[in-house]
């Protein structure tokens, strides 16, 4: 049958089922067949010849057929699913019911009266040689059994390993942790490339994560309970949870957009494989979205690890009161050589926007680097040992420089706010490890193309040129993440061992513009900006005063900042002037046009910073200690500024004055008496005396004789007594983890979009905003 005869064969079919006023049963094959027997269409075909308005015309007029229609397809799914697909019409049969259920599954998710239809019981399909009580079962269940069949299926999906199928009872006793689909954690044999494989897993992917998108159609408000398409799939129920976790984890860190480095080569050929590891990425993040209660203090069993894929996987072998397999697994991960694999496959892939060559567009760029980002995230959230081994070694800072990249990169644009706040979040988790602090010291010499100052200095450096141009020249939609960037800073500060002089001009200048009068006084929680600074300055007097002779010469050139800040009038009088001097904004906001139709998701706000972060004390031997379960009177009022931090998606809480609120003397008091800046102050107080007579005595006139002094100089036994070092850690909460699904279906549902899966349907969970 020809293609074109197939497209038309196809749309007589879908118009007698618009057309039908009376429903047609299930036992006619003949008319059903037509939607997935001798279909020859690609899912483009199909999405083009089955129109949305035709599927919601069915659904509300023969809701009948369209039920009819979905557990047919399924039926058909597992019926091939359980024979094993031994012959290609059979392979083109299961492609047409995939593609069909996954242009229409969304039409069913969007319409409330249709919510639980896929849960409800029906007549059990395919085998029927059971007791009673396993002839019925949900729909759901078996569509989502029958795709984890079919994942694994030989030659549809994965090699035959040379045998032939003997029929039903071959297929169903498989073992399919031997047809994992790339080497990596818990396999070590590499089958050979099939693209054919690729592509058929892609398709059973993209059904899958149809499936799992009926969270979109629900209101953030009803997400609050776990998605029983992914609760089924990740459960013991499926006897191919393990393969499955392995398989697409394997896929994505193992796969090499760039090969063998041949220019142009993704121009030549399809890379079949990069799309199964995009959607194996989104797979996999959304699979792991329910996390597991206690998964930070889960201590690998050497009897049910993830080392080999030969565990019984049906066994107990997840903690006690644990539902997700997948959450479960990737916890228990801990061999060395499986986080070496995993954080070099992350690091390169992160790193691939990135690569400069000689010719043009000649290598391949990968887009999906913010499903990883949450990928990245989940790993170092929900396997703490995954987190230590990045932090002890130099490796964290393969991660680092992109997503320092990333963030500088889309600081102006309005419709990549989400990217900003994951990378964000990121470096907060990492900066609540004092290993990450110590990491940061590392020269960095290897140039990425960013558009920051020129500087000669260390990650660190780096860090906090890239902060200060999100905060002067980002767009106002990331004024709610000042807090977060500077907590970060305040969390690295007390291991920073040699600021550059331009990093350092850059944290004064910050100290400039929010220690201004007006600034202060035109919100309720301005000020604990200039809290965050003085920390900062603190920590590196206190603990690195040897090499910050560059940071200790700025405040000594900027002392009239802090002796102003001191001095800051409380009176009416005086609050009302600086109010009233409207200043010039010295940091205008810049925005990158975005094409005319840019499709953009909304972002949930996001939750207060203390609900975000708890604070600990770092003891002598650079172990920290939650300060819930040890609370010292004298570091109560360095915590205090942790109750006021609010971070919701608002423009106007930071810069414009409230209407129910104003500054009042008292208020301003409250918390001019609390600025710690008794350590600097001793500082200028000690030093500022000696560089002027320096100066006077040698007629000085060039900064580098300072710099030596400075170099050379000490401040032992005249500073105060240094204060406890404070981390603020990231710590988990219900509006973060509404954020992050929330972030990460709106990713999914813009990068699929050939074919647009979700376009145009009533999604709930977020708004499209067309910019």
């Amino acid at each position: 049958m020809g293609n074109s005869d197939s497209k038309l064969n196809f749309r007589k079919a879908v118009i007698q089922l618009t057309t039908k006023t009376q429903p047609v049963e299930a036992s006619e094959d003949v008319f059903w067949d037509q939607f997935w027997t001798d279909v020859n269409l690609t899912a483009q075909d199909m999405f083009a010849l089955v129109p949305a308005a035709e599927i919601r015309a069915v659904r509300e007029e023969s809701p009948s057929n369209l039920a009819t229609l979905c557990y047919k397809a399924v039926e058909r799914l597992v019926l091939n699913a359980d024979s094993g697909c031994v012959c290609e019409r059979d392979r083109q049969t299961v492609l047409s019911c995939i593609r069909l259920l996954t242009r229409i599954l969304p039409y069913i998710f969007e319409d409330p009266d249709w919510r639980g239809f896929f849960w409800s019981t029906v007549p059990k399909v395919g085998k029927t040689d059971e007791s009673d009580d396993e002839c019925t079962r949900p729909l759901a269940e078996s569509l989502l059994t029958a795709i984890s069949d079919l994942l694994f299926c030989p030659d549809f999906t994965v090699e035959s390993h040379g045998r032939t199928s003997d029929g039903p009872s071959d297929i169903q006793s498989i073992d399919s942790c031997e047809f994992i689909w790339e080497a990596g954690v818990g396999f070590a044999q590499s089958p050979p490339l099939n693209h054919t494989h690729d592509s058929s897993r892609a398709e059973l992917l993209k059904l899958l994560l149809t499936c799992f998108s009926e969270e979109m159609y629900q209101s953030p408000s009803d997400t609050h309970t776990p998605n029983p398409w992914v609760s089924f799939f990740c459960s013991r129920e499926n006897r191919h949870a393990l393969p499955l976790f392995t398989s697409l984890l394997n896929v994505v860190c193992a796969y090499d957009p760039v090969g063998y480095g041949i220019p142009y080569n993704h121009l030549m050929f399809s890379d079949q494989r990069g799309m199964l590891a995009e959607l194996a990425l989104q797979t996999l993040i959304v699979s792991l979205e329910q996390e597991l209660v206690d998964h930070s203090n889960t201590s690998p069993n050497p009897s049910t690890n993830t080392d080999t894929c030969s565990a019984d996987y049906n066994k107990n072998t997840a903690a006690e009161g644990c539902e997700n397999l997948f959450v479960n697994y990737l916890s228990r991960i801990h061999r060395e050589e499986d986080f070496h694999f995993i954080l070099r496959g992350i690091s390169r892939l992160l790193n691939n926007p990135l690569l400069q060559t000689y010719l043009p567009h000649s290598c391949k760029k990968i887009q999906f680097h913010q499903e990883l980002l949450v990928l990245f995230w989940k790993l170092c959230d929900l396997n703490k040992k995954f987190l230590f081994y990045v932090l002890k070694s130099s490796d964290v800072l393969d991660i680092l420089v992109p997503i320092l990249f990333y963030l500088n990169d889309a600081r102006t644009n309005q419709s990549r706010v989400g990217l900003v706040h994951i990378c964000v979040f990121i470096l907060l988790l990492l900066s609540g490890e004092r290993n990450f602090g110590v990491r940061l010291n590392k020269p960095y010499s290897v140039r990425v193309p960013m558009d920051i100052s020129v500087f000669a200095g260390t990650h660190a450096d780096l860090l906090i040129v890239v902060f200060h141009k999100i905060i002067t020249s980002g767009h106002q939609r990331l004024q709610p993440l000042y807090d977060c960037l500077l907590t970060i800073i305040v969390n690295v500060s007390p291991y920073l061992k040699s600021l550059s002089m331009v990093a350092a001009n850059k944290l004064l200048h910050l100290l400039e513009v929010f220690s201004s009068p007006w600034f202060l006084f035109c919100s309720p929680v301005n000020h604990h900006l200039v809290f965050f600074l003085l920390e900062v300055f603190n920590n590196i007097i206190q603990y690195q005063f040897d090499g910050n002779f560059n940071l200790v010469y700025g405040i000594i050139r900027k002392r009239n900042l802090f002796h102003q800040l001191a001095n800051l009038p409380t009176d009416v009088s005086s609050i009302q002037k600086a109010l009233q001097r409207k200043r010039r904004s010295n940091t205008p906001y810049k925005t990158t046009p975005v094409q005319t139709g840019t499709l953009n998701a909304s972002l949930k706000a996001m939750p207060r910073i203390d609900k975000l972060t708890e604070t600990s004390q770092v003891s002598e031997d650079g172990t920290t200690l939650s300060l819930q379960q040890k609370v010292q009177h004298h570091l109560m009022t360095l915590t205090f500024n942790l109750q006021y931090f609010v971070l919701v998606i608002s423009i106007q809480k930071r810069v414009s004055s409230s209407s129910d609120w104003a500054p009042t003397p008292d208020w301003v008091l409250s918390w001019k008496s609390k600025l710690p800046l008794q350590t600097i102050m001793r500082l200028l107080q000690v030093l500022v005396p000696q560089v002027e007579k320096i100066c006077i005595d040698k007629g000085l006139t060039d900064e580098s004789e300072i710099l030596k002094f400075l170099q050379h100089g000490t401040l032992v036994g005249l500073l105060p007594v240094p204060h406890p070092i404070l981390i603020r850690k990231y710590q988990a909460n219900e509006g973060t983890a509404l954020w992050f699904r929330t972030y990460m279906w709106g990713i999914i549902y813009l990068r699929n979009e050939d074919p647009p899966v979700w376009y145009d349907t009533d999604v709930k969970l977020f708004e499209i905003q067309r910019i």
